[in-house]
């Protein structure tokens, strides 16, 4: 099938790292593996970044005239030519950033109109969201079928369905096969246990889940660890101020190319991240996928990502003294790290390797009816 992937959060070839362009790139490969032919035509993408609620008037009456202009070249294109899409494919839809085209263009068109990742939020129905929030309707109204990756949104997405659409649930995916490689090549550890962390140094969210690991950092001053944190962002001077009481101990690593990313998590031994508001992480499969434990706030997706009891430990959102306590019992327990370690790496492969969602996104696939 020829298929048209839109992404109006991130694009795959973003410069910029984040779990949302590698759920983009994560679908493009699997599209391409169950053997569509995947176009992401110029007219269909747009300015990255989040706009302010103020631009969506304008974004609004932009996404008539591409939508129009789409449309118009659909039609002149030859039976069979690759922009010729018989599916339209977005990844990623809420009321910062919806889409504002696939329900036009499809609608035009008659042809089948696929989301994976919305969320539908009622708080955002008035004031300046309001225009965003009811971008987000209209296209879970036109959705033949939305791809719920994270479960906190099942219930505001089934209410905006229209008669046609269905709800199917994606699991989260990575290529696990690097991380799982990596861990089984793991050297032997030499010193104190090894605590890993890894995410964008941003205000808001992000800062706030530095603050809270330094808050746990500073109630595990007793035992013996060292950390080391991944990632980079304009937030850096401030997260390296909260950890600068652990120095020596806390170690920065800066910004970690992919390909360096699954040795550096197999050279840990428990991989913490406090997750405020997080979607779901795709930090988290990749550490468990390199055989690491996990840490982390119970919020959001995570629950989905992150078995606890069985993969890892979850806390209270934004509790660092609980936090702190989940931590020290694994550190104290070596027993239960690597058991927790061991079921880890087993159920990434089992439910969130490529391999699995791309059974799943087949079958989903293969609910569409051709509109009439």
């Amino acid at each position: 099938m020829r298929v048209l992937l839109h992404t109006p959060l991130k694009l795959p070839d973003s410069p910029s790292p984040s779990g949302d362009r590698e759920m983009a790139r994560g679908l493009l490969r699997l599209l391409r593996r169950l053997g569509h032919r995947v176009s992401m035509p110029a007219l269909s993408r747009v300015a990255p970044g989040v706009p302010a609620p103020d631009d969506h008037l304008a974004l609004q009456r932009d996404a008539r005239r591409r939508a129009a202009r789409l449309v118009e070249r659909w039609r002149a294109l030859p039976a069979g030519h690759p922009e010729r899409f018989e599916l339209w494919f977005t990844y990623h839809c809420y009321y910062r950033k919806p889409d504002w085209l696939g329900p036009l263009v499809t609608g035009a068109l008659g042809i089948p109109y696929v989301i994976a990742e919305a969320s539908h939020a009622p708080r955002r129905a008035q004031g300046p969201t309001r225009l965003g929030h009811r971008a987000v309707e209209r296209a879970l109204g036109a959705a033949d079928l939305v791809l719920t990756v994270n479960p906190r949104d099942v219930a505001g997405v089934r209410a905006r369905l229209g008669p046609q659409g269905r709800q199917l649930w994606l699991p989260p995916f990575i290529d696990a096969a690097p991380f799982c490689s990596a861990a089984a090549s793991r050297p032997p550890h030499v010193g104190p246990p090894l605590l890993m962390s890894v995410g964008m140094m941003r205000t808001r969210d992000k800062l706030e889940s530095y603050r809270v690991l330094a808050g746990a950092f500073a109630r595990l001053a007793d035992r013996s660890w060292r950390a080391l944190i991944v990632g980079d962002g304009p937030a850096r001077a401030e997260i390296e101020a909260l950890m600068a009481p652990f120095a020596p101990r806390v170690g920065f690593a800066g910004a970690v190319s992919r390909e360096a990313l699954p040795a550096l998590y197999a050279s840990a031994d428990l991989y913490l991240w406090p997750a405020i508001n997080e979607a779901y992480g795709m930090a988290f499969l990749e550490a468990q996928a390199a055989g690491l434990p996990v840490v982390a706030g119970r919020t959001g997706g995570v629950p989905a990502v992150v078995a606890d009891g069985v993969s890892g430990l979850l806390t209270p959102i934004g509790d660092a003294a609980a936090f702190a306590v989940a931590v020290a019992r694994l550190l104290d327990d070596p027993a239960e790290r690597l058991r927790l370690a061991s079921a880890a790496t087993v159920r990434v492969l089992a439910h969130h390797d490529e391999r699995a969602a791309a059974r799943a996104l087949a079958t989903a696939l293969g609910t569409l009816r051709v509109r009439r």
